[in-house]
């Protein structure tokens, strides 16, 4: 049975764990509020059951608590980051700022990010530059866990992508360029689910598999087969083959040890004031959105939904009643709290 704990208790006691494990409070602060927003919009993959990796990735020394990051160059509204292998949220914040700032100079801009780390949800980052009134796109690149079309072994990462529009909540789009994140699986194992669906993992030799355990150690599938593939090379190119950085294979696997991960992302800035007042662009954001849910639904639907509707009413769900935590990732969470000598919060 999963438990079940408020926000705030969660993200007090997730600062605390990373303060523990020497993180500068700042930087704590970024990551627990970015794990703790993604599992209350629901995306649990992305959630507190990163933060153990984050922990166990430091104290093996695979990623430096400390590292700032500083800039490569800067030229009109193109910026190159080199990330130092430091904390994933504490650079994604440093480049978030640099391209809304250019933005505001230039009309757009585009930040990347080489040497980083899991930065966690990429809506949390389109949300970032898209509350300065800038439309926000984020891309990163990741372990190679996934078999590019007509192939059978690993080459590309799950390499998300995310945008996000000023204005009221209307419309944020985060998605894996696989079937389905990496983080489901490995939340499925965390709730003890012996299979999952269909059309998610293969095998290590490119058979499809529903075996938890099996996917764990196997690869994922492309999100619309060639398309997938085409999208998944789209962010490495914008990410890693722009920014310098690891390429593919090159990036570091989440569950594996060993040299540090390496991640590149990026960053885009565009400022919509350069084309439209805000309040124009946030209304027809609205008669934009409302056109595509006056469609009628579906057989076995109740309602069309776009991208950020079913994120935005969990959160409200969790704000109210709580955000649940598996078994699996409580466990982990609680060892965590022994070796760093903190205080758990109390089971509800």
């Amino acid at each position: 049975m999963p438990v079940v704990f408020r926000d705030t208790e969660l993200l007090a006691f997730a600062g605390r764990l990373a303060i523990a494990a020497a993180v500068p409070a700042d930087l704590a602060r970024l990551i627990a509020g970015s794990l703790v927003e993604a599992s209350l919009r629901g995306v649990d993959s992305h959630g507190l059951q990163q933060l153990p990796f984050y922990l166990e990735q430091i104290a093996s020394g695979r990623m430096d608590a400390h590292a700032r990051g500083q800039v490569i160059s800067e030229s009109a509204g193109c910026l190159l980051f080199d990330g130092e292998n430091g904390i994933g949220q504490g650079i994604a914040a440093v480049c978030c700022d640099h391209a809304v700032r250019l933005a505001r100079a230039h009309g757009i801009a585009i930040v990347v990010a080489r040497d980083s780390n899991h930065y966690g949800a990429a809506a949390f980052w389109t949300r970032r530059i898209a509350a300065s009134g800038c439309i926000g796109i984020s891309m990163c690149n990741a372990g190679a866990r996934v078999a590019p079309w007509q192939g059978r072994e690993p080459r590309l990462g799950t390499n998300p992508i995310s945008m996000g529009v000023p204005g009221p909540k209307t419309w944020l789009l985060d998605m894996a360029t696989t079937t389905v994140a990496f983080g489901k699986i490995i939340g499925a194992a965390n709730k003890g689910e012996a299979t999952i669906p269909s059309g998610w993992a293969m095998d290590a030799d490119g058979v499809p598999t529903t075996d938890t355990a099996t996917a764990l150690h196997g690869l994922l599938m492309p999100l619309g087969g060639y398309k997938g593939s085409g999208l998944a090379m789209m962010a490495e190119i914008l990410c890693g083959v722009l920014g310098g950085g690891a390429l593919a294979g090159e990036v570091g696997d989440l569950l594996t040890s060993g040299p540090p991960r390496r991640i590149s992302q990026m960053f885009l800035a565009l400022d919509v004031a350069r084309f439209i007042p805000l309040d124009e662009f946030s209304a027809r954001m609205r008669r934009l959105v409302d056109e595509i849910k006056s469609s009628r639904p579906a057989s076995g639907f109740d309602e069309v939904l776009v991208a950020g509707d079913p994120e935005w009413r969990m959160e409200e769900q969790r704000r109210r009643d709580g955000i649940p935590l598996t078994a699996g990732v409580w466990e982990q969470l609680q060892e965590w709290a022994t070796k760093l000598g903190v205080t758990p919060p109390r089971e509800r």
